[in-house]
């Protein structure tokens, strides 16, 4: 279901998203999929799993650690923008938490700018629930408002309109 068509194309990422939000017994078909050999396959995996964090985030905790793991090692640029804000919506000890800030960080010298821009969404999230970082992301919110790409720029500055709040 994941495979076919081309890059530009979500395919049935949506139907999957549904089918694992109604059997939950499919996510761990799903989750190998971001290993998957074709790149396709793993895009459209990664797609569907950061859907189904936004209304089911406590399904990932049993793949913690794999999916951290993935965001420190992962090339594929799509894989790269759904792990940025998926991994925010997991519970992080405190070493995976520095690893996940790490990894974001090192998306922002990323060549796309839409992984660098959800790597500043990513830090900005973490930055709500851990605190202790909200004056390093405020920071690069604000450098990044001024001389990142477009997206960035307005990614920013909706972000710390949301900080200020």
């Amino acid at each position: 279901m994941l495979a076919g068509g081309d890059r530009r194309s979500i395919g049935q990422a949506n139907e999957i998203v549904r089918k694992v939000l109604q059997e939950p017994r499919h996510l761990d078909e799903l989750i190998q999929c971001l290993w998957s050999d074709a790149a396709l396959v793993r895009m459209r995996a990664a797609d569907a799993i950061e859907k189904i964090s936004l209304q089911k985030p406590e399904w990932l905790k049993r793949y913690k650690a794999e999916l951290v793991g993935l965001l420190g090692e992962v090339e594929q640029q799509e894989l790269r923008w759904h792990l940025a804000v998926l991994i925010p919506r997991l519970p992080l000890t405190d070493d995976e938490l520095k690893g996940a800030v790490a990894s974001l960080h090192r998306y922002l010298d990323d060549r796309s700018s839409i992984v660098k821009t959800f790597a500043l969404q990513g830090l900005a999230d973490l930055s709500r629930l851990h605190p202790w970082l909200r004056p390093s992301v405020k920071e690069l919110l604000e450098e990044s408002s001024r001389t990142g790409t477009a997206a960035m720029k307005a990614r920013s500055r909706k972000l710390l309109s949301r900080m200020e709040e």
